[in-house]
């Protein structure tokens, strides 16, 4: 069974990893602010020479495609696309929440449902809702975080909430059942078990159509220039 090169850039941590049969053998990632666009194609260039093997050995480049940071996803897609039609390799993609909700499910294997969350500005926050087997009983949205939020399924369920956008929303979700943890953060670490799922069913994306999952429409601000319009 082959290499598989998976990037991870929906959130503000830049990870690389390279994969095979669902494990992972190598892995590179930073957390430093605003450094995607800079660091990735080095993480990229770093773990391959690590490893000793070239982009042409790869046999398929996988991304997660979102929700998340419209730059970070714009850039890791980017890569990806590059890498796969340059390469002539299979592409695949894995939802980013649901990235996420495998490595707390490997990690914290005791709650009854998992509540990935990436940060979404202000008291929003893109999550979703998945059992023990992965499968999502609530879909994924841009949802605002209230008392209220999750209602359906914390009276009767234990729910470990993680993500960069989980540490803002402790202070509502107050209900004995919600459960955070601090430190589970989106990592491409997380990819390689439905990445090589993927992979065995020939689960591949278009190269030439696909698109990141942005969820929510990209509004660039825009600039005031004081006193030219006052």
């Amino acid at each position: 069974m082959g290499w598989i090169l998976c990037l991870e850039t929906a959130t503000q941590i830049c990870s690389v990893a390279l994969c095979r049969e669902g494990r992972v053998a190598y892995l590179k990632e930073t957390d430093e602010p605003n450094a995607h666009s800079r660091v990735l194609a080095i993480l990229i260039r770093d773990i391959l020479e690590e490893a000793g093997i070239r982009a042409e050995e790869l046999d398929a480049v996988a991304v997660s495609k979102g929700p998340g940071s419209y730059t970070g996803l714009r850039i890791g897609v980017s890569a990806a696309k590059g890498l796969s039609y340059g390469r002539d390799l299979p592409l695949i993609s894995v939802p980013s929440l649901a990235s996420l909700a495998a490595g707390a499910m490997a990690l914290e294997p005791g709650a009854d449902l998992y509540g990935p969350m990436i940060d979404a500005k202000r008291m929003e926050v893109y999550s979703a809702l998945f059992d023990k087997d992965g499968k999502e009983v609530l879909k994924t949205d841009a949802r605002i975080v209230d008392e209220r939020s999750f209602s359906d399924f914390l009276p009767n369920h234990r729910i470990l909430f993680f993500g960069d956008g989980a540490d803002k929303c402790r202070s509502v979700l107050t209900h004995p059942n919600a459960l955070f943890h601090k430190t589970i953060r989106a990592s491409a670490s997380y990819m390689a078990r439905l990445v090589q799922e993927k992979f065995n069913a020939a689960d591949f994306e278009d190269n030439a159509y696909f698109e990141p999952f942005y969820l929510k429409d990209f509004v660039a601000a825009k600039p005031k220039i004081k006193g030219l319009f006052e």
